[in-house]
């Protein structure tokens, strides 16, 4: 057993298939099952059942694909802490944002910050709160910047961004020549909401709570997905949405939006820099979290 047969191994699990895991490390199907057959011989027992177009692992498999992972990250990790002792920031950072991180504060950084380290490639995924939470947990991505605070016990989270939140209609709308409205008017209007998984809208309906109203109340005829879609929902008026100034700064430039204060609600939140609460990051994951808090 080598490190190089714990990568093919983990890249088959991961593809749940051996051609497509021979293409994504660029070697031949019949070396890829070679290299399985005896990582099997090795431990003597079966690792993968192929079962019709897909693979899967065994109970014996799952085991030995927790390990490798972990291997794996420790070996990333260490390469990556000598390159940073000698003076060589290189490397790979994955990291993760919800909708308004990932769409507007995250890739600034990622330009400024690469071109600081021309050696690190980084790569960004984009989901609501919960996901990027769930795929810090998996290992999938080494931090997060997302747009609520969670309890998992697994994560550890801090501010770094202040945000303010506003109701943002369309032009022409009744409203749009004001600059606040009375929190019990918004029940009187079709309202888009987001999906339950959204850090933005879990933060508008714990303040519209705390503020004394029944949030489940609202007149909420669609429900849609990310930020981008409740803009063009507002702009096309099927009706009108709390939203983060910065997701709607331009379009409140030029006049096609307006935002409103609500009276009575706290609509000012933070976003937060989110990490495993027991896994170490890597130097360049380090540097990163210093270059984020110093820029934004």
């Amino acid at each position: 057993m080598d490190l190089w047969q714990l990568h093919i191994f983990v890249s088959v699990v991961d593809k749940k298939s051996f051609s497509k895991a021979s293409e994504a490390i660029n070697l031949s199907q019949p070396t890829v099952s070679t290299h399985i057959k005896e990582l099997e011989e090795h431990f003597q027992c079966r690792l993968l059942d192929r079962l019709g177009k897909t693979t899967e692992p065994t109970r014996a498999g799952m085991i030995l694909y927790d390990h490798a992972k972990k291997i794996i990250e420790l070996r990333d990790l260490t390469e990556s802490a000598m390159l940073d002792f000698l003076g060589h920031t290189k490397g790979n950072l994955n990291i993760g944002g919800s909708t308004i991180p990932a769409g507007y504060l995250i890739p600034k950084l990622m330009g400024a910050f690469t071109q600081k380290f021309p050696d690190v490639t980084m790569a960004l995924s984009a989901g609501d709160t919960m996901q990027v939470i769930d795929a810090i947990k998996q290992g999938k991505i080494e931090l997060g910047v997302v747009g609520a605070l969670t309890e998992d016990p697994a994560i550890c989270q801090e501010k770094l961004k202040a945000d303010e939140m506003k109701l943002i209609v369309p032009v022409g709308h009744k409203w749009a020549n004001q600059d606040a409205i009375e929190c019990s008017k918004l029940f009187l209007e079709p309202f888009i909401t987001r999906e339950k998984g959204s850090g933005t809208w879990q933060s508008i309906l714990n303040s519209m709570d705390k503020a004394g109203f029944k949030s489940q109340n609202l007149k909420s005829r669609v429900t849609m997905g990310n930020s981008v879609s409740v803009i063009q929902g507002i702009l096309n008026r099927v009706g009108i949405s709390i939203l983060s100034t910065i997701a709607v700064a331009n379009e409140i430039e030029t006049g096609r939006l307006h935002a409103l204060s609500v009276k009575g609600m706290d609509l000012n939140r933070y976003f937060y820099l989110t990490l495993p609460k027991k896994r170490t990051q890597s130097p360049i994951c380090c540097k990163f979290i210093e270059f984020a808090r110093q820029n934004l």
